[in-house]
């Protein structure tokens, strides 16, 4: 069933290549195929039991033996939950495409192609297999931004694709030093675990280190951050929604992945890796005040709310590893939200800067409503899944730092500070500009974000519980 997940898109982009249709017609194979995925990806979660082993579902193939890599694919429960997250926003991301007209066929190809290959980077239980999928993700991205983009999108897309894949020459030299020392050379995570476990502690933080070069780009870690602002300014909405969204997820499950391979390298850099989040969440927050472009605003704080994952990764302990999990799923859903409005908005304004926006409340009440509420819940307000999240990790940094996470809480509050300056300026009363509303279908898409949003908030029990073995078990490495 992993195998027909991962290639379930694949065959869905290939019928969208070969339909002789355009528009509605392609826009529906697509749809058909992206709510497939979904419902494949819940079945998965209802059939998955987190009181079972560690890692089930698993389906492993040699790929070459004398290599020792292999097409070996399954689901704990923290990469499950990755899955139904990516699952999610790719439908969304399709469903407020409808009204694509230019290059409609070459949009939905690529993001096709793009959802499977974030499907095998969470599915992969091979090391090899892992990397390639993980650098599949990149063609698609780069089209995307390049051909359909906005008017600099050349430029953010070559620093996209320098950036990331620069990062992933260091990630592949690290893997080739753990390979290296897997029994037997093995590209299995297994195997690959059971090596660098037993490596002295400065081998384990040379490779760490080049694990994170690679992964700290992809989510992305201060000061490794340079190509995610111009990226999301000019890639199409529904593709920021899935590159804040999922891709920057890759990066903070690697680096799950990497503690239970390198676990002396993670307590040696522990301080340093939450000097990291602090200051990842406190330049994101400052910089996402400063800005005027709604996109951009969106973006540097996706680098302070990534700063929350980056702490609870940290801590080693399973309140902050919980939380770290909680937050890639919040974030995920309450930045697709948000970039779904703003890119909304620029359809019918062609405008993002936040001082051509004020008074939505009075001229468009759904845009006024679901912005308002996607900003209180990024910014962690009661009732929405980063409030849970932001607990779970300070909690963890409080057990590993004691009072010292204060100062992590008080760069928190630079993010929920600038998220109420712009519900001020677009959503009190006051004069505002004619602006047509969202549509049902707009409002469906948002809506479905917005109840994953509170259910998690006011309900986390299930994804907790889905998690709890897989982080325990990480945990455990650690004496937690």
């Amino acid at each position: 069933m992993l195998k027909i997940l991962v290639f379930l898109p694949v065959a869905g982009a290939a019928l969208v290549a070969l339909l002789p249709a355009r528009g509605q017609r392609l826009w529906q194979a697509a749809m058909a195929c992206a709510v497939a995925a979904l419902g494949l990806a819940l079945w998965l979660a209802a059939a998955f039991d987190p009181a079972g082993p560690a890692f089930q579902m698993v389906d492993s193939r040699a790929w070459n033996v004398r290599l020792g890599s292999s097409f070996a694919l399954g689901v704990d429960g923290v990469s499950l939950a990755m899955v139904l997250l990516a699952a999610l926003l790719s439908l969304v991301a399709v469903l407020v495409s409808r009204r694509m007209a230019d290059g409609a066929r070459l949009y939905f190809v690529l993001v096709l192609l793009l959802e499977s290959a974030m499907f095998g980077v969470f599915t992969a239980r091979d090391w090899s297999l892992f990397y390639v999928f993980w650098e599949a993700t990149l063609l698609p991205l780069f089209f995307l931004i390049d051909r359909l983009g906005g008017p600099d999108r050349q430029r953010a897309a070559l620093n996209f694709f320098l950036y990331t894949l620069g990062g992933s020459v260091f990630m592949l030299v690290a893997l080739l030093f753990l390979y290296d020392a897997a029994p037997g050379h093995s590209f299995a995570m297994a195997d690959m675990a059971a090596g660098g476990r037993g490596l002295p502690r400065d081998m384990q933080l040379l490779i760490f280190a080049g694990l994170f070069i690679g992964f700290g780009v992809k989510m992305p870690v201060f000061p490794l951050h340079g190509w995610l602002p111009l990226a999301h300014v000019e890639a199409p909405s529904p593709v920021s929604i899935l590159l804040s969204g999922v891709l920057l997820k890759m990066g903070a499950y690697g680096l799950i992945r990497a503690a239970e391979t390198l676990p002396d390298a993670f307590v040696a850099a522990q301080d340093g890796l939450v000097l990291l989040a602090f200051a990842s969440l406190l330049y994101g927050g400052i910089l996402a005040w400063r800005q005027q472009d709604l996109k951009a605003m969106v973006a540097y704080s996706s680098i302070s709310h990534m700063g929350v994952v980056l702490l609870g990764i940290a801590s080693l302990n399973p309140a902050g590893l919980t939380g770290a999990v909680l937050q890639m799923v919040a974030h995920g859903l309450g930045a697709g939200l948000l970039f779904l409005v703003v890119g909304l908005l620029y359809q019918r304004t062609h405008s993002r800067d936040l001082a051509d926006y004020g008074a939505l409340t009075g001229v468009a009440p759904r845009f006024a409503f679901f912005v308002a509420f996607g900003l209180l819940a990024a910014s962690g307000l009661p009732g929405g899944a980063a409030f849970v999240a932001e607990v779970h990790a300070l909690l963890g940094g409080y057990v590993r730092w004691g009072g010292w996470v204060v100062l992590l809480g008080v760069a928190m509050l630079v993010g929920a500070a600038w998220a109420l300056r712009v519900v001020g300026r677009l959503c009190l009363p006051g004069p505002g500009r004619p602006l047509a509303d969202m549509t049902k279908t707009e409002s469906a898409a948002a809506g479905l974000l917005a109840a994953c949003i509170v259910g998690l908030g006011v309900w986390p029990a299930p994804l907790i519980d889905l998690v709890a073995g897989s982080v325990g078990q990480v945990a455990r490495l650690f004496g937690g």
